[in-house]
């Protein structure tokens, strides 16, 4: 029977089978529901989960590699199969954690010492909450009517009698014993497709790797799964597609599930102890079809029913145990040399291999050899894409690559050699030549290496006595230590009162606290001085580990923390002055603001310093506060950002310093007044109104201007949309093209929806040219507002 067969034997059948389907389910619902009520708790270790009334599904605590999550699982099976996970982005609890249906109607994890975790917000008081036979963990109000359900808010899982409706999506997990958000996305489109993206890609056809092809088909197109495993996509009239055709089969359940690694499968299982999950059905048999399987740099390969990862030539996996971390360069890169007899790069190629074309310049009708020597002498070229006599040149990193059994592409890559032997025969004088010169660099090593050693000891006998007095002093003001392994200088305050004058010049005020200008007794270096004048979230120990983190960080594009001060309740750091204040101070200023082209510099700072901390250090640290006023300009006028890492030391209600402002979005991602997880893509937005406020040269919020253009995304988008972004920039001189990159990045960073805001790596890419920038859509941020 083909498709069309199948679709109108359905369209005669369905409206039938979905009456019996439903008084079915009323029937079996109204039945089996176990009640839970207000005050009910569940702990890790005790009492750890409520079952549905036949033990087959529980919602409850399951425990991963490293704590504990909440979520749904299948208890009536051995190997607790987990269907969907709660707070997904931050899954992992400590055993001490309690979950609780609240009096007042919250359900909540509660954690000693620490903030509650709102785990389900309804938008109004729950009465009651049920975990049904059918996988669905429901909450009701007190008229009894649902309010919330785990079936509207799936995770990587379909459970029968559960649909994926228009415009939503599931994702993968990162592993099978992670279950937070993976790199793949299943979504079914509003245009009626189903289709499969990498996540952190637009919805366009260049980076969908599986589509129903039932685009076209309407707008009320959702993916379906019944009970005997029938696969389907459902108008509301009739089935345009069926996936599977389902089979009955008894004591089975089904589930279909987007798995680790980007192939969304349909499963069954035999509720005997003895069954094990089966693999029904695939969209696909190839291993290799998910784009970024192998992370950057890295390509596929399947081996007979195996996919296995390789990096392209000179470069090793970043994490072995981790393909989709991808790969990295395993020699420096030092840019262009000087045309001599030492020759630094060479060109090594990997044939049969395809991968996404982000080139910045084309050559036609070139060869192989034409298409290396091309790039082997352009600065900017990484790597060349050769096929069919065009050359494409690329920067990296080369991403969704995959290696196929004939296929006429060839990457050519770009690597460092070693250096030559000299040529030619030197003869016995030569021979003796080289003799003497080794001898004399033998003695001369020797001699230098003495008078390292010597000049150490002293050093060292120096630097110790140093520390130890002054440790003594340090100690007569309180409980303050040296931070090991990291160059910060513990101050007392008695030192920095003396540095400040008392406290004498302010530079500027912030959430944290304020910042003074003061002199350095011991070398005359002049210092910002930054009084923490909030209440902190951590105690001292905590203080003094953050402080290791902090010290550790240093980028060109950071403020350098220099030291800190901790006597009692006086908190203070000590940061390198930067004499041109901050970008707010020049940048609306109209007599001191910068040109054009020192403005995309200045973004392009910015957005190197922020991938620093989020990529980069050896800590993850998301800023949560990125603004004008926190982005010091030095001496050279380079954009430096500051107050990164307090975040994390203050109490969280002093991060989200915004939340008060009504009508604006100001620089707060949309998720922090959802009370959603805050990731790093918090600061993308962030970055994404700065940057607009530097390509228009205003701030974010006007509301001297007209109404149409106070606040400022909503006017950017506006002359976008009707192609008149001129209008942004004035009578202003500006390379066009430019403005609309920069217009188009600071859109991408503002979307409402934070999985399609762009990496920061991604935002540099685009921000140096070296990589297409779709057209955004609208960002719908501000809509809502209206």
């Amino acid at each position: 029977m083909n498709q069309r067969s199948q679709s109108l034997f359905s369209m005669a059948v369905f409206p039938c089978v979905l009456i019996v389907s439903a008084l079915m389910v009323a029937s079996a619902q109204q039945q089996r529901y176990s009640n839970i009520s207000l005050g009910s708790s569940l702990t890790p270790l005790k009492n750890s989960s409520w079952l549905s009334p036949s033990g087959l599904y529980a919602f409850g605590f399951y425990n991963i590699s490293n704590g504990y999550a909440v979520g749904i699982y299948l208890a009536g099976i051995p190997e607790n199969t987990v269907v969907w996970t709660a707070n997904r982005d931050d899954p992992v609890f400590p055993s001490n954690v309690v979950l609780l249906l609240t009096d007042d109607g919250r359900l909540i994890l509660k954690q000693e010492d620490r903030e509650s975790v709102v785990l389900v917000n309804p938008g109004q008081s729950i009465a009651s909450a049920s975990m049904l036979d059918n996988g669905n963990f429901v909450l009701y109000d007190s008229s009894r009517r649902i309010i919330w359900k785990s079936f509207d808010q799936p995770t990587d899982t379909l459970l029968p009698d559960q649909r994926l409706p228009p415009g939503e999506e599931i994702f993968s997990s990162v592993s099978k014993t992670n279950p937070a958000r993976g790199i793949f996305r299943l979504k079914m489109q509003y245009d009626g497709n189903l289709v499969q993206y990498p996540v952190e890609t637009p919805d366009t056809a260049p980076y969908a790797y599986y589509s129903s092809g039932t685009d076209g088909d309407g707008n009320n197109v959702s993916l379906n799964l019944d009970k005997n495993g029938h696969l389907y996509l459902f108008n509301g009239s009739f089935i345009l597609s069926n996936l599977t055709i389902g089979r009955y089969r008894t004591r089975t359940i089904y589930l279909m599930r987007i798995d680790v690694d980007g192939i969304f499968r349909l499963y069954y299982r035999s509720l005997d102890p003895q069954g094990n999950w089966t693999k029904e059905w695939s969209p696909t048999e190839d291993k290799c079809a998910p784009k970024g399987l192998c992370g950057l740099n890295g390509f596929c390969i399947q081996m007979d029913e195996v996919a296995e990862c390789e990096c392209l030539p000179g470069f090793d996996h970043v994490n072995p145990g981790n393909w989709s971390s991808g790969c990295e360069r395993n020699f420096s890169m030092e840019g262009c040399k000087a045309k001599d007899q030492n020759v630094s790069y060479e060109i090594r190629s990997s044939d049969n291999t395809v991968w996404e074309d982000a080139n910045y310049a084309i050559l036609t009708g070139t060869t192989n050899e034409d298409c290396r020597k091309a790039c082997l002498e352009d600065c900017n070229c990484d790597a060349a894409l050769f096929k069919d006599g065009n050359c494409r040149k690329q920067r990296l990193p080369l991403r969704y690559g995959r290696r196929l059994q004939s296929n006429s592409n060839i990457a050519l890559i770009k690597v460092s050699t070693t250096e030559p032997s000299t040529q030619g025969d030197l003869g016995n004088s030569g021979m003796e030549i080289k003799k003497e010169l080794r001898l004399d660099i033998l003695i001369i090593s020797i001699s230098l290496f003495a008078l390292a050693v010597l000049i150490l000891a002293i050093s060292g006998i120096y630097v110790h006595r140093n520390h130890v007095g002054r440790y003594k002093k340090i100690s007569k003001y309180g409980n303050v230590e040296l931070i090991e392994d990291v160059g910060l200088r513990a101050f007392t305050y008695g030192e920095l009162v003396q540095a400040t004058d008392d406290f004498k010049e302010e530079l500027g005020r912030g959430a944290s606290g304020t910042v003074y200008k003061g002199i350095l007794t011991n070398n005359g270096n002049i210092v910002a001085v930054k009084r923490l004048e909030k209440e902190m979230a951590e105690g001292e120990k905590e203080f003094q580990t953050e402080m290791k983190v902090i010290g550790k960080t240093y980028h060109r594009n950071l403020v350098r923390l220099l030291g800190y001060c901790l006597e009692g309740s006086k908190w203070l750091l000590v940061y390198e002055y930067m004499s041109n204040g901050s970008l707010a101070d020049i940048l609306f200023n109209p007599k001191n603001r910068p040109c054009w082209e020192e403005r995309i510099r200045i973004a392009s700072d910015i957005a190197r310093g922020i991938l620093y901390l989020h990529e980069e250090c050896e800590t993850q640290i998301i800023h949560c506060d990125i603004k004008p006023q926190n982005i010091l300009m030095d001496e050279h006028r380079c954009a430096k950002i500051s107050d990164f890492g307090l975040a994390k030391l203050l109490k969280q209600d002093q991060t989200n310093t915004y939340t008060g402002i009504r009508g604006t979005r100001g620089y707060v991602a949309p998720e922090w007044h959802r009370k959603l997880p805050v990731t790093v893509k918090a600061d993308v937005y962030s970055f994404g109104i700065v940057l607009l406020e530097i390509t228009c040269g205003r701030r974010s919020v006007d509301w001297s201007l007209s109404e149409d253009e106070a606040i400022l995304e909503e006017w950017v988008y506006n002359c976008y949309e009707a192609k008149e972004i001129s209008k942004l920039v004035g009578d202003e001189e500006v390379d066009e093209r430019k403005l609309e990159r920069m217009i188009k990045i600071g859109i991408w960073c503002i979307q409402d929806e934070p999985s399609l805001r762009p990496s920061m790596k991604k935002v540099l890419l685009m921000l140096e040219g070296t990589v297409d920038i779709p057209v955004p859509p609208s960002p719908t941020s501000f809509l809502s507002a209206i």
